[in-house]
């Protein structure tokens, strides 16, 4: 089984839905804190070089769903820029293992890179379910 490396917001139910995923899957998870983490924008870079600028942000954080920032209108040094003053903007997990970096928690990506048990890759384990509301 795989060492993964885990970057996640502490508290971050659905981080903590995708390390328990991983850790009855049989893979050791070493967890950091993504908002802690002493970050580059070289480091930050190697996580989404394959990913469209968008893909880089979480949709959730709070300046992006209040439009006070848009991921479209950034240019790649900007977007950096902006995580590292605010690591919210960054998309999450952040996981490293075997020399792959990987970012978001998408079931059938991360079956195929390291395994999981879990059989439903259809179930949601990355959208914030406390950034949606629902009508009364």
């Amino acid at each position: 089984m795989a060492r993964i490396v885990f970057y996640e917001k502490p508290g971050c139910i659905n981080n903590t839905r995708q390390k328990q995923l991983l850790q009855t899957s049989g893979h050791e998870v070493v967890a950091c804190n993504l908002l802690t983490e002493p970050w580059t924008s070289a480091r930050l870079q190697s996580f989404f070089k394959d990913l469209p600028l968008e893909q880089w942000f979480n949709p959730a954080a709070p300046r992006i769903k209040q439009g006070k920032l848009v991921p479209a209108s950034l240019t790649e040094e900007e977007a950096l820029a902006q995580m590292l003053q605010d690591p919210l903007l960054i998309r999450r997990p952040l996981m490293i293992s075997e020399g792959r970096h990987l970012v978001g928690f998408d079931l059938t990506e991360v079956k195929a890179w390291v395994g999981l048990d879990q059989q439903d890759t259809n179930i949601d384990v990355e959208t914030c379910r406390k950034s949606h509301t629902t009508p009364s």
